[in-house]
């Protein structure tokens, strides 16, 4: 069991970064086998799917230090009206960081200086309502709901 929550939190934090993993499969695998109790599963593949998030938001968060380079591609002004529009309205699009896309929004809210609190939140609802309704729809698939 401890192998397939282990598995299954690698899958999750890959996926969530800017790599190529997919990690419902690896998820759907999991509960169909019934290899662990599935409360742990959405557990442990939210908080690896978080986490990912979390490493984009840093990378974000340090690609700032570039600014004012030559080959930085937004001007100073142009990265305040940015961030103004993303404060009032762009925080939302977290809560689709759970989509194939979603990985850029986590980076973009690192750039933008999104409240580290606030990205956590949204994110951390995102991810764990993606398993959520995955675990579902398995469930429904295998007949058991």
């Amino acid at each position: 069991m401890l192998a397939s929550l282990g598995g299954l939190f690698l899958a999750a934090f890959g996926a969530a970064t800017l790599l190529p993993f997919q990690s419902e499969v690896v998820f759907v695998a999991l509960q169909v086998a019934e290899a662990a109790p599935l409360s742990a599963m959405i557990v442990v593949a939210s908080i690896g799917n978080t986490l990912g998030a979390v490493v984009n938001y840093i990378m974000g968060r340090g690609v700032e230090r570039f600014r004012g380079s030559r080959w930085f591609p937004v001007r100073d002004k142009n990265l305040a009206r940015a961030q103004e529009w993303y404060a009032r309205y762009g925080i939302w699009t977290l809560l689709f960081s759970w989509a194939p896309v979603g990985d850029a929004f986590t980076v973009i809210a690192g750039i933008m200086r999104t409240p580290f609190w606030l990205f956590l939140g949204l994110v951390t609802i995102a991810k764990t309502g993606r398993y959520i309704v995955l675990a579902w729809l398995t469930a429904q698939a295998q007949g058991a709901v």
